[in-house]
């Protein structure tokens, strides 16, 4: 599956369904009508361990034009430049000084897949409100950094796994990809109306810098920690338990899994601006 990383806002703005098109200047993807394509979210365009996925892109028209030549029309929401000298220097920013109103530009439409609903089909699962729940997280990066995976369980409070989902991250450290996996899991968790979530890490570190023991020093770390914050306020409860990691094999499990997975493809998330 082909893959655009897309800025914060932009990212945002597909997500909540306000936008359902993006501009590509120099197409290297050579993408085009029908394709799938993965979303990123660059959270911190300079700290890849924030980066994440948002769902997928149905590619459903594909129009080239040079940047002179963009209408009213072709926004889609997007914010208007001032000027055309305005759009071509705000394009040179992201892709260098050769860019002119001479620019071929590809205006990609797309029908938006969330995450969850774009999930493996023995990922998916029906949603269901539910009120208490048990998460099992956990990270794993293969050369630290390296190649990294989150994973993470949720369980009913009767020990029924209602999902079990890993996403691969690229190169991060072992400690964004055990803070990623907490964050994606609470984040299912308040899609699914939880009130209340039992968190369970086999990272001590992780639990006793969420429970305030520890000082977060990694400066890489403080915004992926300030996301998580803004979900645990969102629920009634939130508690966090250090077990061992053989008490954390299910969550450990789908890590290598989807490490393993994205080795035997070879695939290796692009650089797209």
């Amino acid at each position: 599956m082909k893959t655009l990383k897309l800025d914060h806002e932009l990212a945002q703005l597909i997500a909540s369904g306000q936008k359902t098109s993006t501009w590509r200047l120099f197409d290297d993807k050579d993408i085009s009508v029908g394709d799938e394509i993965e979303l990123i979210d660059k959270v911190d365009p300079h700290n890849r361990g924030t980066w994440y996925p948002i769902g997928v892109a149905n590619v459903t028209s594909v129009v080239e034009k040079r940047l002179g030549a963009i209408t009213e029309a072709d926004y889609d929401g997007r914010e208007r430049y001032e000027s055309q000298d305005a759009m071509v220097s705000t394009f040179q920013k992201y892709y260098g000084p050769d860019v002119s109103l001479q620019t071929p530009v590809k205006i990609i439409s797309f029908e938006f897949q969330p995450v969850q609903k774009a999930a493996s089909e023995s990922q998916k699962t029906e949603t269901k409100p539910i009120k208490e729940i048990k998460l099992f997280a956990d990270g794993g990066s293969r050369g630290n950094p390296g190649p990294s995976a989150s994973g993470f369980v949720l369980y009913d409070m009767s020990g029924n796994i209602l999902l079990r989902h890993g996403v691969y991250l690229g190169i991060t450290t072992n400690n964004q990809a055990e803070y990623l996996a907490l964050k994606f899991g609470l984040e299912e968790a308040l899609k699914r109306q939880a009130r209340i979530v039992h968190v369970h890490l086999d990272s001590l570190l992780v639990v006793n810098q969420m429970t305030g023991k520890f000082k977060i020093k990694n400066r890489d770390l403080w915004p992926i920690h300030a996301a998580i914050k803004d979900l645990v306020a969102k629920f009634e409860q939130v508690t966090f338990v250090h077990v061992p990691r053989a008490l954390n094999k299910e969550a450990d499990a789908v890590v290598n899994e989807t490490l393993d997975k994205e080795a035997e493809n070879n695939l290796s998330p692009s650089e797209v601006i």
